[in-house]
């Protein structure tokens, strides 16, 4: 057995003398804000931006490169 329309209608008349028409009236408001605010947020693209490429001002030294470690060569034991 489900809700007929009788009882929905009971149901709305009772959150109606509980909340006032204006308190209801602007929560629908900012339902319907958060709907239309949603469906903004899903057309958007989830693209991240392009990483600014990060240069050193003018005028100043290039970094130094690190020299690779030297190897090991064992050649005095045989």
């Amino acid at each position: 057995m489900g809700i007929g329309w009788p009882q929905l209608l009971i149901i709305a008349l009772v959150i109606l003398v509980l909340f006032g028409r204006g308190r209801i009236a602007d929560m629908m408001g900012d339902f319907g804000k958060g709907i239309s605010s949603f469906k903004k947020g899903m057309t958007e693209t989830d693209e991240p931006a392009p990483k600014a490429r990060i240069e050193p001002p003018a005028g100043s030294p290039a970094p130094a490169e690190t020299p690779a470690p030297a190897e090991k060569n064992d050649t005095t034991s045989a």
